[in-house]
């Protein structure tokens, strides 16, 4: 599909990337209102699901980001402004990330979408929704394309398309970026939850052999995956690892109306994560890369009233694009 024009510019301060990524976490207030509903895995553990109904007959199901959860603030925000819709939500909290360590040694990674078939199966088996779209946000994005893009020739008619923002799709590259200087801020913030994760299991799972000296000196993903990602769910090593849970390979096979919107300014993101090629040659994959809006940023001034662009565009292409009937 032709790449589309976008519309979102940003008052001055936030034309600054880091400026725009960082707004939303400290400042925005959205909160919102869950029915949590636990669910237990094929491999004895659990997945919680937390619900937001407004007595749809279309569900959107949320997919965070790394070490985010139902109550990060992008998942708020687009519950809250999707249940104004009329459109029933249900956030998808990645193994570990609700609140409570799940019951085994492995967690979530960026291409573990066997969690997202068995969730989407789960709805399917257990709720009589006649529409299902798949939203996700940076990791849960990658989620949201790679599940799309494998499982197209045998996904459920009642899945009608997807929407992912700020995601890193191609994971070699995106690595690359975040070990810049620009970027240490981030992996810090994300490390202090990450490391504190794999200490816990490795005591929890003595069997886990860790080396925990080099766990305290990591400094980049890379040290993390070969200590945890790589042995725990079996690939050979982390080139293993981004080249097997990447989603743009899988870009091209998506049978779905889709969007990717991926900022121009978003410090986390390659060259190689603006898949204009393959949006150039897919009838269903639709991109959009706003000049402005760092990752999952898109914050327009510090008026909270105008500050609804992402849900908005995310609520216009469910609209026009997949052709659900919102309001």
């Amino acid at each position: 599909m032709p790449v589309f024009t976008s519309d979102f510019l940003p008052t001055i301060p936030f034309r600054n990337s880091h400026f725009n990524t960082m707004y939303r976490p400290l400042f925005m207030k959205d909160i919102a209102k869950y029915s949590r509903k636990r669910i237990t895995t094929w491999d004895d553990d659990f997945i919680d699901l937390d619900f937001s109904f407004v007595g749809s007959d279309s569900l959107a199901v949320l997919i965070h980001g790394l070490e985010g959860s139902s109550d990060s603030k992008y998942m708020t925000s687009t519950t809250n402004h999707l249940n104004a819709k009329e459109l029933d939500t249900v956030c998808f909290n990645l193994r570990s990330c609700s609140g409570e360590d799940n019951l085994l040694l492995s967690t979530y990674h960026s291409g573990k979408s066997e969690d997202v078939d068995f969730v989407v199966n789960h709805l399917l088996d257990n709720y009589d929704y006649k529409n299902i779209i798949i939203i996700g946000f940076s990791l849960g994005g990658n989620l949201t394309l790679k599940y799309l893009g494998e499982k197209s020739d045998e996904i459920s008619p009642t899945i009608k398309g997807g929407i992912a923002v700020s995601v890193p799709i191609d994971i070699a590259s995106a690595e690359k970026e975040m070990d810049k200087i620009k970027n240490k801020l981030y992996l810090e913030v994300f490390f202090k939850t990450m490391k504190t994760k794999v200490l816990e299991k490795a005591y929890k799972f003595p069997e886990f052999q860790l080396d925990k000296d080099k766990l305290f000196k990591a400094t980049k993903f890379k040290h993390l995956e070969h200590l945890y990602t790589v042995p725990v769910f079996g690939f050979e090593s982390p080139e293993d690892y981004w080249e097997k849970a990447s989603s743009k390979p899988y870009i091209l096979a998506i049978k779905k109306p889709t969007l990717l919107i991926n900022a121009k300014d978003d410090t986390f993101l390659s060259k190689e994560c603006f898949p204009f090629e393959e949006a150039h040659h897919s009838p269903f994959f639709h991109l959009e890369t706003p000049k402005y809006g760092g990752h999952v940023g898109f914050i327009n001034s510090f008026k909270a009233y105008e500050n609804m662009w992402l849900e908005d565009r995310i609520a216009r292409f469910i609209k026009e694009n997949i052709q659900i009937p919102i309001l």
